[in-house]
């Protein structure tokens, strides 16, 4: 999702079906901030299997600062709407891995 400046809303840019971290890594901008709502299959120590949905922020270094506070002041908001609760940012869209999000949803158990 990206941050329309004109309408002052957050708008669905791109909607993908079965990709992987990695693969979406590649679609994300290098240079420009987006919001990521992403269902991972995760398998837990034990076996179980959940899908958790995550919320990713990508911040990039060398952003705009322009464009980094107008995301970073929709993002709470988007967050509280959503009902998200595993929320994560990235600065270089080089950290989204899938190794990266395990760790990261190994806090939440």
């Amino acid at each position: 999702m990206k941050v329309d400046k004109d309408r002052q809303m957050v708008v669905l840019e791109e909607e993908f079906q079965n990709i992987s971290p990695e693969e979406l890594r590649s679609e994300l901008p290098e240079r420009q901030p987006r919001f990521v709502v992403y269902s991972y299959k995760y398998v837990h120590a034990d076996g179980r299997v959940s899908y958790p949905l995550c919320f990713i922020f990508s911040s990039p270094v060398g952003c705009k600062p322009e464009q980094q506070m107008m995301y970073a002041g929709s993002k709470n908001r988007l967050v509280q709407t959503a009902e998200l609760t595993k929320v994560f940012e990235i600065r270089t869209t080089d950290d989204l891995t899938e190794s990266w999000l395990q760790e990261k949803l190994a806090f939440f158990r």
